[in-house]
């Protein structure tokens, strides 16, 4: 099986190299690392749960073109929350960025590793 990785994840905060790529291709699944809503800068971009989610959706789209795919190619996420009250909230933007094609999911509120509110995994299956 041929292993294809896609896009570094270039710096964090303060400038900090991060350890990871955006995503990797394995076979006929890609997987993608947890997205937070980082600006292009390599900052964490502050806002209400709707605008954070926004962002790190739209960073997982990223993630995912690199690979020549879209969100309707996503079979399992994996979503952390900083705070249980912003679910329903999150569940809104969610909707609007999967529409119909929804896959599977696991949501959990977590103590986040940066500032933010939200953090999203993907996994995505496309057959080569």
């Amino acid at each position: 099986m041929t292993i294809e990785r896609f896009g570094s994840t270039g710096t964090g905060a303060g400038g900090k190299t991060l350890p990871f790529v955006k995503a990797v291709r394995a076979g006929d699944f890609v997987y993608v690392s947890g997205q937070v809503p980082m600006g292009p800068d390599g900052e964490i971009v502050q806002g209400n749960i709707v605008e954070q989610t926004r962002l790190t959706l739209d960073n997982v789209k990223a993630a995912l073109a690199m690979a020549g795919l879209d969100l309707s190619h996503v079979v399992k996420v994996t979503a952390w929350l900083a705070d249980t009250r912003d679910f329903w909230s999150f569940n809104r933007v969610y909707q609007d960025y999967f529409g119909e094609a929804l896959p599977a999911r696991s949501c959990v509120r977590a103590d986040m590793m940066v500032d933010c509110k939200v953090e999203i995994e993907a996994i995505a299956y496309a057959p080569k």
